[in-house]
């Protein structure tokens, strides 16, 4: 049973309706094909409407959408040969930081993501997509791995952020993703990330400091969640649609300020609604990324990219 955002209440109560039509009419003694017509085109037209006005707070819960294809349905559907790797080579592996080798429709790379899960169990697994010390350890030893191999990097972000646990903090959290970040602007490959949820804080950028940084239509990406800026500005969670506004974190916004390359459209009422058309429209995407990098050597990619960078702190100081 499909899951509806709170938005989405009167798309929902026309989509009940046509889903009864069609039993009716599948029982049989009635024709209702022509009224189902009817009613499927004005569900879509209404999902249409609803999704042309979203506001940046209904986008966050679209990025959060427990139905939304995650990292893995990415390199399920997108990487061949698949190859996870695991492990910091320091302390140990964490599962929220996916990791491995494949190949990406003939290119062999390397491939990063964060992993949310889809239900309890893989949540909890995953630790909801909230990487530890260890998860950004491994992360740097992957693309500095694919860095000496010669692999182009492809990340797919989708975290709301770095555990925020004191046992994390004692292990050197804001080190590891510092390192983890550094290691992005000098890995000497082509590196391009995408945002496909949630791109969260430090936790985000840890594996998004990238030569093209994709995002999709309806993903967000800021520097903290609307609900924890909203509690240390106005010490009141609730007013997290206000921060959502505040922050500039939808892709269009992020677009105009020059802090993406490129916006992927979504299917109509959002990429949980046909996650395999998704995962392909990313991988199109992700392709003619990577083919305007690859005729660039390592010293040319890094030099760009640490002005692709800088230039974020000119715009943003100006």
């Amino acid at each position: 049973m499909r899951h509806f955002l709170d938005f989405e209440k009167p798309v929902a109560e026309l989509e009940g309706k046509l889903e009864e039509l069609r039993r009716t009419n599948d029982a049989g003694g009635l024709d209702l094909g022509e009224e189902i017509g009817k009613l499927r085109d004005k569900a879509e037209k209404l999902l249409a409407a609803t999704y042309a006005k979203l506001t940046p707070w209904q986008k966050a819960q679209v990025a959060r959408h427990p139905e939304r294809p995650k990292c893995l349905d990415y390199v399920r559907g997108l990487i061949e040969g698949w190859t996870p790797l695991a492990g910091d080579r320091a302390f140990a592996e964490d599962a929220a930081v996916i990791s491995g080798l494949g190949w990406f429709r003939g290119r062999a790379v390397a491939v990063l993501g964060t992993e949310k899960g889809h239900d309890t169990e893989t949540r909890v697994k995953h630790n909801f997509g909230m990487a530890r010390p260890e998860g950004y350890r491994k992360a740097r030893r992957i693309m500095q791995m694919a860095g000496r191999f010669g692999l182009p990097i492809l990340s797919f972000v989708d975290t709301s952020g770095a555990f925020p646990g004191i046992e994390a903090e004692a292990r050197g959290q804001a080190e590891a993703i510092a390192r983890s970040i550094e290691a992005g602007l000098e890995a000497p490959v082509p590196f391009v990330a995408t945002i496909i949820g949630e791109g969260g804080s430090g936790g985000a950028i840890a594996l998004a400091a990238a030569d093209r940084v994709l995002m999709l239509e309806h993903a967000i990406y800021s520097v903290i969640s609307p609900e924890g800026c909203a509690s240390i500005l106005w010490r009141d969670a609730a007013l997290a649609p206000q921060a959502a506004e505040a922050l500039k974190l939808t892709a269009e916004d992020l677009k105009r300020l020059k802090l993406i390359d490129e916006v992927v459209a979504e299917p109509l009422g959002g990429a949980h609604r046909d996650r395999a058309a998704m995962v392909q429209a990313v991988g199109d995407s992700v392709a003619g990324a990577l083919g305007a990098l690859e005729a660039l050597d390592g010293a040319t990619l890094k030099a760009r990219r640490r002005e692709k960078f800088l230039e974020m702190g000119r715009v943003a100081g100006g």
